[in-house]
């Protein structure tokens, strides 16, 4: 239970944090809520205890008056709090989200690409959108705990003196005063508060286990009513293969999906049949009770209109805040998972130096004995590597696919740290700088390079503002002619374009180019396109970037003959280096078994 109550602390603290006052505002607008119900029961019971009594004309304009006065005044404060706490909540679902969004963005590279990682955060998103559990429920349940919780005081309150005024001791109803008798009523309230809202809280238990299996089928939807039926590029192959008849056996998962929910849906209405049965049949017997007090005269006639409402708003309040503490108990092992995605420790070290800035662009990297195995496995994608980057200088990286290419450019941005060796820059350990200082010196594009579904230029400068005017002329170097404020992509409009292949590798060049790193680095972004225009695409790049030191990263060696030095790579280290001329003329070398094995497709 400590566990429990520290996770749930722990997901309030996290809203606190939120720019909204989501918690003060919610906590506000659900105390006002609970008090309006108990105006009009406690001054009903004044109204018609006047009329009964004295019945003095005066007194009861003034109470009508009153109540109405109390009734407007509780309305006009509930509903402005309420109006505050749903602007600051208006954003919530996003809000939750975001909070994991922003853990998986800054986490380590290497926890990312995880599949237990990628697992984690799946089963997160799968337990909120499917039953809504997770953070979400935490902030979901806030409210009505706390305004049943005040509802439970201001009932209790109310109702405490009926129990204490007495039956006349010559009323025949005498003994509804023993002890016996209000035993027998706390044992039926106990009944109606405690009893009845935990066997309707069973109820909720059945799709709390059934979440999981809720989230798997969801997955199973969503892929195949949602992904599959929306993917133009999977559309040729439904066509062109029939593969409708498939895709319609698979979605009969569905049925068992619809039986199951059918059945957890009966069970969960008998048991919250079972509990508001047991409910008003206690309630009942609690209202007989005040009605005979009253006859025996205890207490006014309109007190029964005082201890009714209050008892039934006690036994309502109880009843739902017991269903609420289900509810965040069934939230649990949702919660869990979600906080501890959120621990996830960031083990790599973040340096503190800063990078000098250096207008000479003097900046020298070097591999020192640098060894590399990918977590989980035990096997070296690079061993011992050495080389170094030498300025101003035009570097191409060859080798066969798995030689270990990417993998250094992996390391050389610190997406991965090495596991032995080290990697420094103008001498000084790369881990020691400051992470975002160290990779402004890098322009990157990558073989898998991804674009934003936000507008060219926003893709080019990777910011909502930017410099037009330079994102236009990196655009023109590129080679590509397209208005910036076009929206790339559908996702967001339906005025976006869908950019070829060809028009999206000139746009991630484009935004290499806008960067204007000093340390420019191409590895296999155009892998997808043929050798002479890979061969283009490189050489014009290598004109717009001037005397910058680059690194071009290809599996096709025709394609970097224009480089000033060239390394071939292979299982995992650098076997050769020099120009094309000389490595090609090393007839035992792999560069020259490479060259000839490539040659039939391209002249010399």
């Amino acid at each position: 239970m400590k566990a429990k109550i520290n996770m749930v602390w722990r997901a309030i603290i996290l809203f606190s944090k939120l720019p909204k006052p989501i918690l003060l505002s919610g906590g506000l607008a659900s105390l006002a809520k609970a008090v309006v119900p108990f105006i009009n029961i406690y001054m009903s019971a004044l109204i018609i205890n006047e009329l009964i009594g004295y019945r003095r004309s005066e007194e009861i304009i003034f109470l009508v008056a009153l109540t109405l006065g109390l009734n407007l005044f509780a309305a006009l404060l509930s509903q402005g709090l309420e109006r505050w706490s749903e602007y600051c909540t208006s954003h919530m679902w996003h809000e939750t989200w975001n909070i994991c969004a922003h853990k998986m963005h800054s986490m380590d590279f290497a926890d990312v690409e995880d599949p237990n990682v990628q697992s984690k955060y799946e089963a997160i998103r799968s337990a909120q959108n499917g039953m809504g559990f997770g953070l979400h429920a935490v902030i979901g349940a806030y409210r009505p705990l706390i305004d049943n919780f005040m509802r439970l005081i201001f009932s209790s309150v109310l109702a405490f003196s009926l129990f204490a005024m007495p039956v006349p001791e010559n009323s025949p109803l005498v003994w509804l005063d023993s002890w016996w008798a209000m035993l027998g009523v706390i044992a039926i309230l106990l009944v109606s508060v405690f009893i009845s809202p935990l066997i309707m809280s069973m109820g909720m238990m059945v799709f709390a286990k059934l979440s999981d299996f809720n989230s798997q089928g969801n997955r199973v939807y969503s892929f195949y009513y949602w992904t599959v039926a929306s993917c133009n590029k999977r559309a040729k192959d439904i066509r062109i293969y029939n593969q409708k008849p498939i895709i319609d056996r698979e979605t009969d998962d569905h049925k068992l999906l619809r039986r199951v929910w059918f059945e957890a849906c009966h069970k969960a209405d008998l048991f919250n049949a079972a509990g508001n049965i047991l409910s008003q049949a206690a309630n009942g017997a609690i209202y007989l009770y005040v009605a005979a007090k009253a006859l025996a005269g205890a207490f006014p006639v309109g007190n029964i209109v005082l201890y009714v409402g209050a008892i039934f708003q006690f036994g309502q309040s109880m009843s739902q805040l017991i269903a609420q503490l289900g509810r965040v108990n069934a939230n649990t092992p949702y919660l869990k998972n979600t906080l501890d995605f959120l621990d996830i420790p960031n083990k790599k070290y973040q340096g503190t130096l800063p990078v000098e800035k250096r207008t000479d662009n003097r900046y020298i990297i070097e591999f020192k004995n640098v060894s590399f195995k990918y977590p989980g496995t035990d096997t070296y994608a690079l061993k011992n590597l050495s080389l170094h980057f030498e300025l101003g200088k035009k570097l191409a990286i060859v080798g066969e696919n798995g030689s270990g290419k990417t993998t250094m450019i992996k390391l050389l941005t610190r997406l991965y740290d090495p596991t032995d060796g080290v990697i420094t820059l103008n001498g000084i350990d790369i881990k020691k700088y400051n992470y975002d200082e160290y990779m402004a010196i890098f322009g990157v594009v990558l073989q898998d390079f991804a674009l934003m579904p936000f507008t060219l230029g926003q893709n080019i400068a990777t910011k909502a503002e930017y410099d037009k005017s330079r994102a236009q002329e990196c655009l023109n170097q590129a080679g590509l002619d397209m208005p910036l404020d076009t929206p790339i992509y559908k996702n967001f409009t339906e005025e976006g374009v869908e950019p070829s292949g060809g028009e999206e590798q000139k746009i991630a060049l484009a935004r290499a180019l806008y960067k204007n790193a000093p340390f420019i680095v191409l590895d296999e972004p155009t892998a997808a396109l043929d050798p002479i225009a890979e061969y283009e695409i490189y050489t014009r790049f290598n004109g717009m970037i001037g005397e910058k030191t680059a690194v071009y990263i290809s599996h096709r060696l025709s394609s970097c003959r224009f480089c000033d030095d060239i390394i071939v790579f292979h299982e995992g280290n650098a076997i050769q280096r020099g120009s094309h001329d000389k490595l090609v003329g090393d007839t035992q070398g792999k560069y020259h078994e490479l060259w000839h094995a490539q040659a039939q497709y391209y002249s010399v």
